[in-house]
């Protein structure tokens, strides 16, 4: 204590004046951003966010979400030959080494935003292994190859929009004539799939409805109808035209809840009796199976619910991912799935113990497009093998 203090009541002395304790030699000083500096202006992605690392809060978050990517992209194991028949499992780059299975996940929202766009970089570029969405990230993205998606406002008036035909996601606009449009392209791809089901059933038999090897066969499946609506888009702005060109697969569980299941509702009065069937047993032994193929496995989540567990839940079929990425703005008070940590995932074998993992609590459309731009698009040589440890 200084001797300005010496008066001061004991009580008050030790309540107010507790001394610290040495401070540990590896704590990181909070810093920022000297935009006096040559350097700060106009800074690259990169940069901007490795300049962000130690400033706190989730500027520091989204710096270890950007090296947790940069680690699961980088991640080498060894060369196909070197592997016995057996092994010769899961994900390889382009010179025959292992690489991480990186199964990414998002809300049918972000597709309606303008984060389609970075969404569809990644597939593209094969960037990503697998998909996960909901049924209106699987739709919005073929609807809008028909007609745009607008700007609005957060405080719209809903029984005036609803009078004008006119659907709110947020701020942004979806007038009811594009799903309009999306029906009169999608149900004649109904009708065709119906045909090839029946003739294939009829060619085959009833046995071919059992558990089917033949993976080009109209035996659909949710990821199996996808892959055809992305091959009917025929549309370079679509993800899921890239999905079924760089044959990625893309899984969605709830493909009924959606628009597309109201396609599949009305098609049962059109085509009845017959019906199209989806085999969605076929996809939840397709998803399980990828991950435990894979060498390794990474988990980037863009939102919560169904997305998330779905693809968390595969990965406890290899005891845990071994990356993982949360972006989204729940709260863990509640228990719901979309709040949780990713150490509750850890408890239940979801994510490994000693994984590398981060939850960003923001909305996806303000950071996934800088975590883009600093590690996938960065345009950088990826990491060395002895730098993704």
């Amino acid at each position: 204590m200084s001797k300005a203090n010496e008066k001061l009541p004991d009580l008050l002395a030790e309540a107010v004046l507790k001394e610290s304790a040495p401070v540990p030699q590896d704590l990181v000083e909070v810093d920022g951003i000297d935009y006096s500096k040559p350097e700060a202006t106009d800074m690259r992605a990169s940069d901007l966010i490795n300049s962000m690392k130690k400033m706190g809060f989730q500027a520091s978050t989204l710096g270890e979400a950007c090296e947790i990517v940069d680690k699961m992209r980088s991640w080498r194991g060894k060369h196909i030959d070197e592997l016995e028949e057996h092994d010769k499992k899961g994900s390889f780059d382009e010179n025959g080494y292992q690489k991480t299975t990186i199964f990414i996940g998002y809300t049918s929202n972000l597709i309606s935003s303008g984060l389609r766009e970075t969404l569809r970089f990644l597939v593209q570029h094969n960037m990503v292994s697998a998909i996960v969405s909901t049924a209106g990230g699987i739709e919005e993205d073929l609807i809008k190859c028909l007609a745009p998606t607008y700007l609005g406002d957060f405080t719209l008036s809903g029984s005036t929009l609803r009078d004008q035909g006119m659907n709110r996601i947020g701020n942004l606009l979806v007038p009811n004539d594009n799903y309009c449009k999306f029906e009169e392209w999608i149900v004649p791809i109904l009708d065709k799939m119906l045909e090839e089901q029946e003739d294939y059933v009829a060619k085959h038999g009833k046995d071919c409805l059992d558990a089917n090897t033949d993976v080009d066969s109209p035996i659909w499946t949710p990821s199996k109808m996808i892959d055809r609506l992305g091959k009917e888009i025929n549309d370079e702005s679509s993800v899921m035209y890239w999905a079924h060109k760089n044959k990625i697969p893309v899984f969605c569980p709830s493909i009924t809840d959606g628009s597309i299941g109201d396609m599949l509702f009305f098609h049962t009065f059109k085509a009845s009796p017959k019906q199209l069937r989806l085999d969605i047993v076929s996809d939840i032994r397709k998803i399980n199976s990828w991950s435990m193929e894979s060498s390794r496995a990474g988990m980037i989540i863009l939102g919560g619910g169904l997305i998330k567990h779905h693809i968390a839940n595969a990965c406890l079929m290899r005891n845990g991912a071994d990356y993982a990425v949360y972006i989204n703005t729940g709260q863990e008070f509640d228990g719901s799935d979309a709040g949780a940590r990713p150490d509750e995932a850890i408890s239940w074998g979801k994510i490994k113990a000693g994984a590398k993992s981060v939850k960003v609590y923001c909305d996806a459309t303000v950071v996934f497009p800088l975590i883009v731009a600093a590690t996938f698009a960065n345009g950088r040589p990826l990491l060395k093998p002895e730098e993704t440890n």
